[in-house]
């Protein structure tokens, strides 16, 4: 038994009640890696160095790429070709963040997997821990295999924020000029490939008025008025691309959304308030650049809000800046990596959807995606999160057809 494997089955099993399913083998490994509680909020290091000296023991160097603050980190690792070639190749890839718990209602305790009705309770059983289980648990099959080509693993953080760690992942292996052929984002979609998701844009707003006497309304500048505004150009907008599209018939939800998802401003009823704060999303087609999209909210405010506001008191101000960005993802059937994963999976449906994943990102440097793992979005980011044990068993067996795909064997044939 290899090293990596050793030390997951070391791992407490999970408890059990009644189950009918053989255990997947990558279970230990899944098991472990949910029980480390990675909440974005919570440095990912601990887990990132245990799987880098796991790949240590069986003699691959992984690097990391640490964030500014220290405690956070990307890993990513080869699994080279028999002749020593660590370029092109495949990556797989998933985010090692979870997100909280907090206000939930689970049945079991979140980081103490367990196993009810041939389901795996815990978060990130879905999302995704499942699928990076089932990845190091094969990885001595990919170092016996003979690859033709390598296979990466590539890991990251705080994606689950709005994709800020894979960034650096990937700007380090521009800079080490490695560049894959393809990559497979192993996020939750029943083991069925994904070939396109929208991107994501989300930013904070602060209007600043002038703070008054509700009786002296005049003296002062109201900031919630003003950003209700601003709140409501952007529902105005949203509604436009529900009636006008443009629309992608394959998607769950066919057009550009937009919306306000927070919102914070004034201390009194009878205070004219000198602040109001909110941030808004919207969630583009991959076929619509984001930045004019941006750019016609941006003027509004600029242009249109602004002046009035300036011409109550000196003092106003709207300030908009962007929280996060992930590029939505229009994967080529003609792709080699497309063509692959609907080989090996049996299924030439094609699928999109609305939420995002760091597939963009990869796509976006050069690097052909596709999105495909174990467990279904469904069961993510709620109470009771679960991955099926049949899931993690076709995911092994998606990854054992991988491996051969990649090997001398199927090459010479």
């Amino acid at each position: 038994m290899s090293h990596v494997a050793e030390s997951a089955h070391s791992a407490t099993p999970p408890a059990s009640s009644a189950s009918s399913a053989a255990a997947p083998v990558s279970l230990p490994w899944v098991t472990r890696l949910v029980s480390m509680d990675t909440v974005s909020r919570n440095p990912n290091l601990g887990l990132i160095e245990t799987v880098r000296d796991e790949l240590r023991g069986l003699g691959i160097d992984a690097t990391l790429t640490h964030d500014s603050r220290g405690k956070w980190a990307n890993l990513f690792a080869t699994i080279p070709a028999h002749d020593g070639e660590t370029n092109g190749g495949i990556v797989l890839s998933g985010h090692t963040d979870v997100v909280p718990v907090d206000g939930q209602a689970w049945d079991s305790d979140p980081f103490k997997p367990e196993i009810r009705d041939d389901k795996l309770y815990g978060r990130g059983t879905c999302d995704m821990k499942g699928f990076i289980g089932a990845a190091l648990t094969l990885v001595p099959d990919m170092q016996r295999a003979r690859l033709a080509k390598p296979i990466h693993l590539a890991l990251s953080f705080d994606e689950e924020v709005g994709c800020v760690g894979a960034p650096l992942l990937i700007a380090d292996l521009m800079k080490r000029g490695i560049k894959p052929d393809g990559c497979i984002v192993g996020e939750p979609t029943s083991m069925r490939p994904i070939i396109a998701h929208k991107g994501i844009n989300t930013y904070q707003c602060c209007v600043r008025g002038q703070a008054a006497h509700s009786s002296l309304t005049p003296k002062g500048l109201n900031a919630i008025e003003y950003a209700a505004r601003l709140i409501c150009y952007i529902r105005d907008m949203a509604d436009q691309f529900r009636e006008q599209g443009p629309f992608d018939e394959f998607y769950d939800v066919p057009f550009t959304t937009a919306q306000t998802s927070t919102i914070q401003g004034g201390n009194a009823i009878n205070t004219v308030p000198a602040e109001c704060r909110f941030q808004f999303e919207f969630r583009n087609l991959p076929t619509l650049d984001p930045e004019p999209i941006f750019a016609r909210i941006d003027q509004y405010a600029r242009e249109t809000l602004l002046p009035k506001m300036l011409r109550e008191h000196p003092s106003a101000a709207i300030e908009i800046s962007k929280i996060a960005a992930a590029p939505g993802l229009d994967s080529s059937e003609q792709a080699a990596i497309t063509q692959l994963v609907r080989a090996l999976t049996a299924d030439q449906d094609k699928r999109k959807v609305a939420y995002g994943t760091e597939a963009g990102l990869f796509s976006l440097a050069g690097i052909p995606s596709i999105v495909c793992g174990p467990g279904n979005i469904e069961q993510a980011h709620k109470a009771n999160e679960f991955v099926a044990l049949e899931q993690l068993a076709a995911c092994e067996r998606f990854l054992g057809k991988f491996i051969h795909s990649m090997s001398v064997d199927a090459h010479s044939h």
